[in-house]
């Protein structure tokens, strides 16, 4: 069963009508803070000036009495018993010290009972142990820090772990590697729940990149040269995100850098843990998102202005990277300037 996605409200203006959206975190003893941090950083966290109300009602809940102890000594208070999950829409469970411990009964029957009302769970990290435990991992693909990886498939060899990416979307079950990469997951849901704009916002607020794409590589390598190109890699970057609507190549970034392809290829995946090709295709597909919840412009003319030429192509890597159509996500992120304009 999918978790159904909760639909955007409009920004700027008040729709105390609508429900919000109520995010838990489980918590145990060891639970990591920084971990922890992010999902209260980005659910807990109310942004009026974003989204007015704020969507999200978040809270902390337990399986163990209070305080809870965290990884690095200091105790929560102020913590809901474990059936608070029964009003969760959306379970996060941040790292823990548990990967070889087996998590109370009384956690994993309540994790079973969401997963089977369709709430969304995610998890952070180690985070992932507990939905292994519960079973609810199996036949899935999954991740988790690169350091607990293999443990975890040789552990629970009916997941499919994937140790290389930041985060797997599973549709109803979302897990990510460690530290950062939940910062990458949960802006991910905030934008599959209210649009890329709305997700680029929280993201500016914490003053991380709006978007890194799951499949980016955990860690890349560590550039050894004293001048490492990162600073000229960043200024082909910017040229780029202001010459979308162009066809863009490897050549093209690679003379714009004052390189040869094979080296400015290179140095990308060394720096980014992404291919050129592939980064040029996130930032089009997110253009065209921007254009499609901020404007009228045709479909067609979306498409030539991020950079895919026509609308059937804009169509088809929609579908493939977001599997819905450019119009269904218009019609469902459609936000309240645009529509007033």
């Amino acid at each position: 069963m999918q978790a159904t996605p909760f639909s955007p409200p409009r920004r700027g203006r008040s729709r105390q009508a609508r429900a919000r959206h109520n995010v838990a975190a489980l918590v145990t003893h060891g639970v990591a803070p920084f971990e922890l941090g992010v999902a209260c950083e980005v659910f807990g966290l109310e942004r009026p000036e974003i989204v007015d109300p704020w969507p999200y009602r978040f809270f902390l809940c337990s399986s163990d009495e209070q305080p809870v102890r965290t990884s690095m000594g200091f105790s929560l208070t102020g913590i809901a018993p474990l059936s608070a999950l029964d009003d969760a829409d959306t379970i996060v469970i941040p790292a823990w010290h548990g990967a070889a411990e087996v998590p109370p009964a009384s956690m994993l029957d309540a994790l079973r009972r969401a997963h089977s009302r369709g709430t969304r769970l995610l998890t952070v990290c180690s985070g992932a142990y507990a939905l292994a435990h519960a079973g609810l991992l199996d036949g899935l693909r999954a991740t988790t820090h690169w350091m607990h990886a293999d443990d975890l498939a040789r552990r629970f060899p009916l997941i499919d772990v994937d140790p290389n990416v930041l985060y797997v979307d599973a549709g109803q079950i979302m897990t990510s590697a460690g530290t950062a990469a939940g910062i990458d997951l949960l802006l991910h849901v905030v934008r599959l729940d209210h649009g890329a704009d709305v997700a680029n916002a929280v993201a500016r607020r914490m003053v991380v990149p709006p978007h890194r794409d799951g499949g980016q590589a955990q860690f890349v390598e560590a550039p050894v040269a004293e001048d490492d190109g990162i600073d000229s890699l960043a200024v082909t970057l910017d040229w780029a995100l202001t010459h979308l609507d162009r066809p863009l190549t490897v050549e093209d970034l690679a003379r714009n850098a004052l390189t040869s392809p094979r080296t400015f290829a290179r140095r990308f995946r060394a720096v980014t843990g992404t291919t050129p090709l592939q980064w040029l295709l996130r930032q089009r597909i997110l253009h065209a998102q921007r254009l499609l919840e901020t404007t009228d412009l045709p479909v067609e003319i979306v498409a030539q202005r991020s950079g895919f030429g026509s609308a059937s192509v804009l169509r088809t890597h929609f579908k493939r990277l977001l599997d819905t159509s450019p119009l269904a996500y218009r019609r469902t992120f459609r936000c309240a300037d645009a529509e007033s304009a």
